[in-house]
């Protein structure tokens, strides 16, 4: 990782472990997002936090309710910027790009939750826009789903797909080991 990166840690908030979610990937995220943001905050590379502040009714994400919070491993220090969005993808109406370029930043590691979600529309609109960017595969995580034909898709199988939906064309995957592996070169 080159001093021109940035970690942007999105969504990662108490009220996306509440069982309603169903089942939730990668059940290493917690301890992998700490093991990565130690290096990233030792390394004194910028740390982003991005906080989505939901206006739908049913939302656990809503300001007013105790889902909204930073779940304890992702809490801002003193210093890191926090972002709030209400859509999916954490450059619209934020500011984050205008941030982002006036650091010079040119590549975004991304972990958070959900990949399939609020992490695949932000990756993806960061390399519309002409970032780099890598996605931590063991450091973000997806929820199942029910398919439009009624039929559970596991979320083990939505956290593999919407990664291999970003491989290539709009990221780099790779896991919190190779990407210290390759920070330390």
């Amino acid at each position: 990782m080159s001093a021109r990166s940035a970690l942007l840690l999105i969504d990662i908030q108490q009220g996306l472990d509440d069982p309603r979610h169903g089942e939730r990937s990668t059940p290493e995220f917690e301890g992998k997002l700490k093991q990565l943001l130690a290096a990233w905050r030792k390394s004194g590379r910028p740390v982003v936090h991005v906080q989505h502040m939901s206006a739908e009714p049913d939302s656990l994400l809503r300001p007013e309710l105790p889902g909204n919070a930073f779940k304890r491993e992702a809490i801002p220090k003193d210093g890191e910027p926090v972002f709030q969005k209400r859509t999916s993808c954490a450059f619209l109406g934020t500011g984050l790009e205008v941030h982002f370029r006036e650091l010079g930043i040119e590549q975004l590691v991304l972990v958070g939750l959900t990949t399939d979600h609020c992490v695949s529309s932000t990756a993806r609109m960061a390399s519309d826009i002409g970032f780099k960017v890598t996605v931590v595969s063991d450091a973000t995580a997806a929820h199942e789903r029910r398919a439009a034909d009624g039929s559970l898709v596991s979320a083990a199988e939505m956290q593999r797909a919407s990664l291999a939906s970003l491989q290539g064309e709009f990221a780099t995957i790779k896991t919190t080991a190779e990407l210290l592996a390759s920070a330390e070169r």
